[in-house]
């Protein structure tokens, strides 16, 4: 791996852990809505971080997961369960932001920053054994 390859990916998930750190503040000041789209973009900055180890992106949301789901999860290389948790995060997301009178409990956006803190443990985990 390359110095500049390795240099992205550690930036990428320190994004991540900082996005995940936000949704924490969120959800602490009763900012439920902004905290699972923080939750969110914590994963998908991690998906992205693990991405970058095969030179992989897309400039779409969708095509990011379509890249993690087959390249790390159809492998083996990731758990499903990294893949459930992207898209319910994602959809999740965008009924908070984009949905009128969708309301977003304490209990679920707690939820939403375990799976948060699992998947970037994951991702780091995988990342790890790469190098």
């Amino acid at each position: 791996m390359t110095d500049e390859r390795a240099t992205l990916i550690a930036y990428r998930l320190d994004t991540a852990k900082e996005k995940l750190k936000s949704a924490i503040d969120l959800l602490e000041n009763g900012d439920y809505k902004d905290s699972v789209s923080r939750s969110y973009y914590a994963i998908f900055t991690a998906a992205r971080a693990l991405l970058a180890t095969k030179q992989l992106d897309s400039s779409k949301h969708s095509g990011v997961i379509a890249l993690f789901n087959q390249h790390f999860v159809k492998t083996g290389i990731i758990s499903r369960e990294a893949s459930k948790w992207i898209e319910q995060a994602k959809n999740f997301r965008e009924r908070a932001d984009y949905g009128d009178f969708f309301v977003v409990s304490k209990e679920e956006a707690d939820a939403q920053i375990q799976s948060a803190k699992k998947f970037i443990a994951e991702m780091e985990n995988v990342i790890q054994r790469m190098k």
